[in-house]
């Protein structure tokens, strides 16, 4: 199994410096990484970084929203604009997770389509937050991301307090819901071996969040 293309490299600490973030880049060229994530601020100088050497197949993915989700719907949309014109090829929403939690189900999708349509033609991915869902939410959550016309949904921002992260049972419950509607899934948050790696994606993800990147294929 070819692990690099299931994985992207990540980096969304709020101190990480310019030279911990060229590492990044560094490692993802050497290993052919699917993409790299990394915060709005690092977008163009990881996209210039990536033309400058020729990697221009690996995608430049950032967050929106992010961590908490509690951004107005307005702002999130100035993100995304931003991060597009910036060289972003995919944007990780957070989810606002009171408002699933109300049952504002309407601005769930309502915000969820205003923020695909800032994406323009680039993927949108939603961050659900599973840890702090109940297995019903995460159903009605994903149902939500397939009203609102998202391109994946994401179990985690790996920022929640004591929380797990990616479980292999609820990526399969995502999965499950999402599979006929042509949504796709991504696990993101403590993976950190290649155990882990592969039971995310037998659980039906496509994509791997991860900071453990060069140790879940090199071992190391």
């Amino acid at each position: 199994m070819e692990l690099n293309k299931y994985i992207e490299h990540t980096l969304l600490k709020q101190d990480a410096t310019r030279e911990e973030i060229t590492k990044l880049l560094e490692e993802a060229c050497k290993y052919n990484f699917l993409g790299v994530c990394v915060n709005p601020c690092n977008v163009k100088f990881a996209k210039q970084y990536l033309n400058d050497t020729g990697n221009i197949e690996i995608k430049v993915v950032t967050v929106v929203g992010f961590p908490l989700g509690q951004s107005t719907t307005e702002s999130k949309i100035l993100e995304t604009i931003d991060a597009v014109k910036n060289g972003a090829d995919e944007i990780d929403m957070v989810m606002n997770t009171g408002r699933l939690k109300d049952g504002d189900y309407d601005y769930i999708a309502e915000e969820i389509s205003k923020i695909k349509a800032a994406c323009q033609n680039h993927n949108l991915k939603v961050i659900l937050e599973t840890d702090l869902l109940t297995q019903e939410e995460i159903k009605t959550a994903c149902k939500l991301c397939i009203n609102g016309g998202a391109d994946f949904v994401k179990t985690s921002t790996g920022f929640v307090k004591n929380g797990v992260g990616a479980k292999a049972e609820d990526v399969k419950l995502m999965y499950e819901t999402v599979k006929d509607s042509g949504l796709q899934v991504k696990a993101s948050g403590g993976i950190r071996d290649r155990e882990t790696a592969i039971k995310m994606i037998e659980a039906g993800a496509v994509r791997l969040g991860t900071s453990s990147g060069v140790k879940i294929v090199a071992g190391n």
